[in-house]
């Protein structure tokens, strides 16, 4: 049997289930929504998240959870980071020792700063574990729009199999051995993006941009290095990678959050806009926090935190980032 199983029919959830049914798979997409499921059963199509595109036949949804993880060889975790813990107490007495979780959440625990992985590990620890990232816009990737991206995990071998669920010639997968890494660095690329955005909305420019992501790279590095990540990770796709194309993309909800707080917006109504979650409002609060407490220095995150916050404006922030203390361009990695 050649079922696999994708737990959330958002936009990113639907894409990859179009990928692992192109490769042959047949995939069970699992959402809350009976509505939502009798459109992707009866209509093939999930407009509300892709709009315009047609779902192949092998794709076939339901309400039950434990319909949709049963007798998958994989199982897809692709909803928001808030709600994995939720999900894996629903499914961890049913799951098999042998079924494989990928993980395609980028974020970090609100409450208790853990990384995806940590809590699938804490709630499944039976299970093997690897984390799908890197730049790949859901309306891009149901386009077969060429797209690369990499998975990690703790084995090499997880990886390859992984590696192998998923590529063919318009998404190219490849392996990594930096789980810490990777997760770290597709969460606060999140915080970053919302900061570019915001750079948009209160029309400032290139130049502004391309300043905030360099320096921003530099501090989601200090941040991963100091966690027990490998500095080269966040030179590639799903550090770098995915940070270029969520700062300059309008496919990036981050982006288009940060642009909407620039113009002014509230918190509040800039999530109720953009009617899905932004995943760079939870890091940023998240990653703060654990900053705080470790004594890392992220004045981009800082700042960001305190414009959510209404502790100050976007301009202020940018203002006060301009005018800190004179710095050495490179020292990042030991002046933590």
């Amino acid at each position: 049997m050649r079922k696999v199983c994708v737990l959330g029919a958002g936009s990113w959830g639907t894409a990859l289930s179009m990928v692992l049914e192109k490769n042959g798979y047949d995939v069970c997409l699992w959402t809350r929504r009976e509505e939502q499921c009798d459109e992707i059963n009866i209509r093939h199509t999930n407009e509300k998240y892709l709009d315009g595109i047609v779902l192949g036949e092998k794709i076939k949804s339901t309400t039950n959870i434990l319909d949709a993880i049963k007798d998958a060889k994989l199982i897809v975790l692709a909803v928001p980071s808030q709600k994995i813990r939720e999900i894996c107490r629903k499914i961890c007495d049913d799951i098999d020792r042998d079924q494989i979780i990928v993980n395609v959440a980028k974020g970090i625990e609100s409450n208790t700063g853990k990384r995806i992985s940590e809590i699938c590990f804490e709630e499944m620890p039976n299970n093997k574990y690897c984390m799908l990232s890197g730049p790949s816009h859901a309306e891009e990737v149901s386009r077969n729009i060429p797209t690369a991206v990499v998975v990690a995990a703790d084995e090499l071998e997880i990886s390859q199999r992984v590696q192998d669920y998923f590529m063919n010639e318009f998404f190219r997968v490849y392996t990594n051995d930096d789980l810490i890494g990777v997760e770290l660095a597709g969460a606060t690329k999140n915080i970053i993006a919302f900061g570019a955005g915001i750079l948009d909305g209160i029309e400032f420019g290139d130049n502004s941009k391309a300043a905030l992501m360099t320096r921003g790279l530099t501090e989601i590095s200090r941040f991963g290095v100091a966690l027990g990540a490998d500095l080269s990770t966040f030179s590639g796709l799903a550090g770098i990678g995915d940070l270029i194309v969520t700062c300059t993309s309008m496919h990036s909800r981050n982006r288009r959050a940060g642009i909407l707080i620039g113009e002014g917006l509230t918190v509040e109504d800039t999530e109720e806009k953009i009617n899905m979650v932004v995943e760079g409002i939870t890091a940023t609060r998240a990653v703060f926090k654990k900053a705080n407490q470790l004594g890392i220095e992220m004045p981009i995150t800082e700042c960001i935190y305190r414009v959510l916050n209404g502790e100050i404006d976007p301009k202020t922030g940018v203002t006060e980032l301009m005018t800190r203390s004179k710095k050495h361009e490179n020292e990042f990695i030991f002046k933590i």
